[in-house]
């Protein structure tokens, strides 16, 4: 089985930009003006896939990318803020066993970066 995450958003050239360099993915298709998609470069792992809508986000993600980075995850957040991404907390959080730090997107989708 393979796994399809779809991503609504406004920018699909900013999202695919933020998303190949943070995730180490590459661009993978489109489907017109409304479709893109990015496949992991070493082959393991979802694809993403931004579908271009017309409304703003406006609550909370029902469903977000947990990434797992592990002890790197200071230098991982700077990276990711270099490329666009911005904290929504400022301390991380400590629980069960794992670090963990939300952030935003470009389009203020959250992301969490983890260290297990």
């Amino acid at each position: 089985m393979d796994i399809q995450i779809n991503v609504d958003c406004h920018d699909l050239d900013a999202m695919v930009a933020f998303y190949t360099a943070a995730l180490g993915y590459e661009p993978f298709g489109t489907g017109g003006d409304r479709y893109r998609s990015i496949v992991p470069k070493a082959g393991a792992g979802p694809k993403l896939v931004f579908q271009k809508v017309p409304e703003e986000k406006v609550a909370k993600n029902r469903v977000h990318l947990d990434l797992i980075v592990g002890d790197a995850i200071d230098a991982e957040v700077e990276r990711f803020v270099s490329l666009g991404a911005r904290r929504l907390a400022d301390a991380a959080f400590d629980e069960y066993g794992s670090r963990w730090i939300v952030l935003a997107d470009p389009e203020g989708n959250e992301l969490c970066l983890c260290t297990a």
